[in-house]
């Protein structure tokens, strides 16, 4: 008679112990209201300065969603981006897929200063960097959602893990594109929908060259126009720009998807989407309803934002972005 006795009592300890481990979970988690009481002036510091950056360069805003991206893939949104070198570390600055890169720091060095005059020591970088992704993206005329915010900054960050792979190139063929999203949890739609970001910004002449010169399935007139600017072999052009969405480069809209179908992709990466394989349809989908995309686009981007946050006692809040407390 002593089996049921002790099979309850195991039955309760573990309940007792799922729910304190849930519950101490799920009060780390994060929130869209976690600076209403604290700092509920956080949205305007970061709205005013990210108006004023994209209203000085429209590329600008595609730099802020990318620099979140760029963060949230290297372990976590946790700001780590942002870390200049130090002594003890060799941050991710100068890694492969960001040098030359990732802009955008000093806006958000602009921001953190505004943010620390109206509430000092409460909002960490890596919260601002997902705001101003978000901003970036309405200012440039895509939808807007309500960032979760709660994040904590990372003290440290690491040139070999954003050198690790993690963060997929312009070669990046469609498995490969697949597996490195889904390895952050994130699915081929969240994937083909991030994408879609692409329908701002820039490119360098040294992602896209190979495609210019050697790919088949690529417009002819599209390319013979970028060749241009691009000249093979490098490295005289290297740093050429050229935009991701040949039609409306600086409005956040469908158009990216649309350049797809037409064999207009910039990057190897982006007409792997459109290329007789898995996502197709989606493409297909996005380029005839935009409203589609925007509602798979804000998922997603919430769902990046949910990658591998440190909360609670984790990491700090940085009095400055670029190091360490």
């Amino acid at each position: 008679m002593a089996r049921p006795s002790s099979f309850s009592s195991y039955v309760a300890i573990f309940t007792l112990a799922f729910l304190v481990i849930f519950t101490s979970h799920s009060s780390a988690q994060l929130s869209t209201n976690f600076y209403s009481k604290s700092c509920p002036k956080v949205f305007g510091a970061v709205k005013s300065v990210v108006q004023s950056a994209v209203s000085k360069e429209r590329r600008m805003g595609a730099s802020l969603v990318r620099l979140f991206f760029h963060d949230c893939f290297v372990r976590g949104c946790d700001g780590s981006i942002l870390l200049e070198d130090t002594s003890s570390f060799t941050g991710e600055q100068t890694a492969g897929p960001n040098n030359n890169s990732v802009r955008g720091f000093n806006v958000i060095a602009k921001i953190k200063s505004q943010v620390e005059k109206v509430c000092p020591g409460i909002v960490s970088c890596a919260d601002i960097v997902a705001i101003a992704a978000r901003d970036s993206t309405v200012i440039l005329g895509g939808p807007f959602w309500n960032v979760k915010l709660g994040r904590r900054d990372s003290k440290t960050a690491s040139l070999s893990a954003a050198n690790s792979g993690v963060i997929p190139p312009p070669t990046s063929t469609l498995s490969n594109l697949i597996n490195r999203f889904n390895n952050k949890g994130l699915s081929v739609k969240d994937m083909v929908a991030l994408s879609g970001s692409h329908t701002i910004g820039q490119a360098r002449c040294t992602s896209f060259r190979a495609r210019i010169y050697n790919e088949t399935n690529i417009d002819s007139s599209f390319a013979t126009t970028r060749q241009k600017n691009c000249p093979f072999p490098g490295p005289k052009g290297d740093n050429k720009l050229a935009p991701l969405d040949v039609q409306t480069p600086t409005s956040f809209d469908n158009k990216y998807y649309k350049n797809l179908i037409s064999q207009k992709g910039l990057l190897h990466s982006d007409q792997v989407l459109f290329n007789g394989g898995s996502t197709d349809s989606l493409v297909r989908t996005y380029s005839s309803n935009p409203k589609t995309f925007s509602s798979d686009f804000v998922t997603a981007m919430i769902k990046m934002g949910d990658i591998d946050p440190l909360t609670g006692s984790q990491g700090e809040i940085r009095k400055i972005c670029s190091k360490p407390n």
